[in-house]
């Protein structure tokens, strides 16, 4: 019954049936499903888990830890000198040796990064159970709050305003619930939806699904109750989500682009190292082997677990700093963000808003304008807002509670039409008596738009032709103080039900001020972002005036301004560049804040999207970085990548610097170690065409880049110079090719340069004879093996060495210092690699012990390496103005 058509047809078969015949299909009694019920139902249906949540296991991490492209071709190598080390050589001559040790190394990197999988999976484990929206869910007889991971199918489930449905759900009871189903259909209008049974056909859209509410929907208004239908990956927005998931994302695309580079380079090197070694050395097979060690020796093995460490670790500092990183792919995001679009309610501004003045048509005082927001503001069901709650607080006036509780009392509430982002308004039908009275709150424009007539000391007359310019004249100069204006209408109606045609012909009463006073620290938080050279952009439904007047006590530039009216006349070719030069866009609908962002991406910025509110939904899911706060609706925090603990720029500000130190220390690993190993195999391709054996055996290569990988997993714990940080970097291969061509070949020189040295004047001093000399003899293999060391040695010094000298721009260990455990990490590795050569596991992968005066020399060889590339690091800081 979990198949697709299955499932659609059972959401379908209950739109055209009455609740009793679900409660009697899913047994659901008057006090829910008991704990055997809920068992059972999800043992039948499955659980309330997307696709992607659902694989975040234990084994899914395992497989993914060990079973990758690289961990492919060192097993294939280990297959393959497994059969010609043992099953194709005599008894006397099977070595096991290189297929363990490539088996260990294979072993070793599954499991460092398998540790590190699981310590992801703990911080996000944890961080979902933070996050995680609940429910409110009847079991076993009372209503309780559940994670809605935990519904299951026959589950009766109580909604409300600010709610994101959390199932496919048939609706029982309904109190003025609206939904909007942009996750789903892509449609901004906003839905009522009831209890009613649909006749007999199939719905032609989603919309046409009156008694059913998806998952992914978010409650705009009212309440309601109902028995859930399907869940997780088989309800609809699983499907949706699906697919979603599968869309590459920007912290992919710079994944993406940067394998593309490397991948570029084997496709170049791998073939040419094969003809070299196959044409000089006549075996094919082994220059084939040595061809796929050049492909693992090519590429940072480690690369998943360096960015891994990466970003965990920016996102466990985030942690401390009153945030909770959701994604840690997001601290990407904040080390590339360039734009960050801000509400302004609530980030700019305080949270509390202070209704300053009610006034009539003249800008009096007028108690009757009080009255009617009051009963507006109190009847209203929809999301929770700061306005209402500002008019609410009314009551508290000294000796107004008796007033305001008695004119509850009086008018009861009929029906309402909720706030929508077409309208800009909310209406409310009370009743009183045998008077009924349709009152509208909400934007000036909108509403005056729908007035014929004007109210002043209780006498009603018709409103004048200019009465826009008489209500302006009133109104202006508080938006231009930064006040924010609504008009309050009214109309007297004999239906108690309403309709969109009853919006017209009202009289105007008044109107309501509010004033939303600046934070005192958004002007010094907006000045760092500044200095971060990440620009402001406010994006906002509030008037014109009101945004414009708040956005010059900040000190944003507010020049250039757009409305929603302005944007939407705008062609595509004046588009984007209104989107770079304009920072204030008021009277803003949900959908032209995502068509902004869409913009500033096509474009190439990276965008962050700040808002708390329903409306800043859509936009918090297009944008880059998704950022909300802990006290917004559940759809919000849902939603974002970013959840802040507290409402202050200044806290996005130290999220940008993690972001921003965790992203340069990916690029150190990246760069440096791609660069170091395009070198060494540079070298390798020189040397096979010249000398008479392979400069290093693949085990050797293998062993080499893994130790040095493995060094590298302390780079997330690096020292970041401050000015690495002062600018957005940009997450991507398309530099990486140039930097790697730009010091590869300088190691290639040195490695040149100590071939030469080794194989005409130290192996013949060490083995008595030219190579050529002792062929046929066992000095021979000594010659051999004196050279691979030599060779392993100084790749291995360099490599490492190079760390120090191209994490920073400026002069390492003096100007700029690393961290305490990379020094340390690197001081061990180089002795420890070196101590390995006059062991018996080095004799064991064909290293030996060389004699001091080799030492003299790498001495002097690596330090004129850091003198010459210390030169062109310079040259490169100046002709490209960066290093990582």
């Amino acid at each position: 019954m979990k198949d697709g058509s299955s499932i659609h047809q059972r959401v379908l078969h209950y739109t055209h049936k009455g609740t009793d015949v679900l409660y009697c299909d899913f047994h659901i009694s008057s006090d829910g499903y008991d704990n055997v019920q809920v068992e059972e139902s999800r043992q039948q249906y499955g659980s309330n888990l997307l696709t992607g949540r659902a694989k975040d296991t234990v084994l899914h991490r395992l497989c993914r830890a060990f079973i990758n492209p690289f961990t492919i071709i060192l097993f294939f190598l280990a297959i393959i000198s497994f059969v010609t080390d043992v099953l194709l050589t005599s008894n006397l001559g099977r070595d096991m040796t290189t297929a363990l040790l490539i088996l260990g190394m294979l072993l070793l990197s599954g499991i460092v990064r398998f540790i590190q999988e699981m310590r992801s999976k703990r911080v996000a484990d944890h961080l979902a159970s933070l996050l995680h929206s609940s429910v409110t869910v009847r079991r076993d007889g009372r209503w309780t709050q559940i994670s809605s991971s935990e519904l299951v199918v026959g589950d009766t489930v109580r909604l409300c305003a600010g709610d994101r449905v959390p199932a496919d759900i048939r609706l029982t009871t309904t109190s003025d619930l609206f939904v909007s189903q942009s996750v789903i259909s892509g449609e901004s209008a906003i839905l009522e939806k009831g209890t009613e049974i649909l006749s007999v056909g199939k719905p032609q859209s989603y919309g046409e699904y009156r008694n059913i509410v998806f998952m992914g929907s978010a409650v705009i208004g009212g309440s309601g109750e109902g028995i859930v239908l399907a869940v997780g990956q088989d309800t609809v927005y699983g499907g949706f989500s699906g697919a979603e998931s599968n869309r590459t994302n920007r912290f992919d695309q710079g994944a993406n682009s940067i394998a593309w580079v490397l991948i570029r380079f084997m496709a170049v090197l791998i073939p040419v190292v094969f003809i070299a070694c196959g044409l000089t050395k006549g075996n094919w097979f082994s220059a084939f082997l040595f061809a796929l060690s050049v492909a693992v020796g090519l590429t940072p093995e480690m690369l998943p677990m360096v960015v891994n460490a990466c970003l965990a670790k920016g996102s466990a500092a985030m942690g401390k700093k009153q945030t909770v990183v959701k994604n840690i792919n997001a601290m990407q995001g904040f080390g590339s963000m360039d734009i960050l679009c801000v509400d302004k309610t609530g980030t700019l501004t305080g949270d509390e808003i202070l209704l300053e003045y009610y006034m009539d048509i003249l800008g009096n005082e007028s108690g009757r304008v009080l009255d009617f927001a009051y009963l507006n503001s109190l009847y209203h069901t929809g999301v929770a807002n700061h306005l209402d709650t500002a008019i609410l607080k009314c009551q508290t006036m000294p000796k107004q509670e008796s007033h305001f509780t008695q004119l509850a009392v009086r008018y009861s509430k009929l029906d309402e039409l909720p706030f929508d982002y077409e309208r800009k308004f909310v209406s409310i039908l009370v009743k009183s008596g045998h008077e009924n009275l349709l009152i509208v709150k909400g934007n000036i424009d909108e509403v005056c738009a729908r007035c014929r007539y004007i109210e002043y000391k209780g006498k009603r007359s018709r409103m004048e032709t200019d009465g826009f310019s008489n209500v302006h004249a009133v109104v202006d100069e508080m938006l231009e103080d930064g006040m924010k204006v609504l008009a309050v209408a009214y109309k007297p109606m004999d239906r108690d039900r309403l309709s969109a045609q009853d919006e017209q012909d009202l009289i105007l009463l008044g109107y309501l001020a509010f004033f939303d006073a600046p934070k005192k620290t958004a002007m010094d938080a907006i000045q760092k972002l500044k200095h971060l050279h990440v620009g402001i952009k406010v994006l906002t439904g509030d008037q014109r005036d009101v945004a414009v007047s708040i956005c010059r006590r900040l000190g944003i530039d507010s020049e250039q301004v757009l409305t929603g009216r302005e944007l939407d006349a705008l062609t595509d070719n004046e588009l984007p560049m209104r989107m770079e030069t304009t920072t204030v866009f008021a009277e803003l609908s949900p959908k032209q804040k995502v068509t902004i962002i869409q913009t500033l991406q096509a474009n190439g910025h990276t965008v962050g999207f700040l808002g708390d509110g329903m409306n800043d939904l859509p936009a918090i899911v297009e944008s880059d970085v998704g950022i909300s706060v802990d006290t917004a609706a559940d759809a919000v925090k849902e939603s974002a990548d970013v959840v802040l603990l507290k409402k202050d720029l200044n806290v996005l500000e130290e999220g940008i610097l993690e972001g921003r130190k965790a992203f340069s220390n990916m690029s150190k690993y990246i760069r440096i170690t791609a660069s170091s190993n395009f070198g060494n195999i540079l070298s390798i391709v020189i040397a096979s065409v010249f000398l008479p054996f392979f400069p290093m055996t693949s085990v050797q290569l293998l062993l080499l880049n893994l130790l040095y990988d493995t060094l590298c997993l302390v780079l997330p714990w690096d020292n970041v110079d401050e000015d690495a940080c002062s600018r957005p970097l940009e997450w991507s291969g398309r530099t990486l090719g140039r930097f790697m061509q730009s010091f590869g070949p300088i190691s290639s020189i040195f490695d040149m340069l100590t071939f030469v040295f080794l194989f005409f004047i130290f192996c013949p001093l060490v083995c008595g004879g030219s190579y050529s000399s002792l062929a046929g003899t066992d000095a021979q293999a000594r010659f051999i093996a004196v050279f691979h060391t030599g060779w392993f040695l100084e790749s291995m010094w360099t490599q490492v060495l190079i760390l120090h000298l191209l994490r920073t721009k400026k002069i390492p260990l003096f100007q700029s210092r690393p961290s305490v455990p990379v020094l340390v990490v690197t001081t061990l590795g180089i002795l420890c690699f070196t101590v390995l050569t006059f062991t018996p596991i080095g004799q064991l992968i064909g290293l030996t012990a060389l004699p001091a005066v080799y030492f003299g020399f790498l001495i002097i060889a690596v330090f004129l390496y850091l003198l010459l590339m210390t030169l062109v690091k310079r040259w490169y800081v100046k002709k490209y103005h960066e290093l990582l």
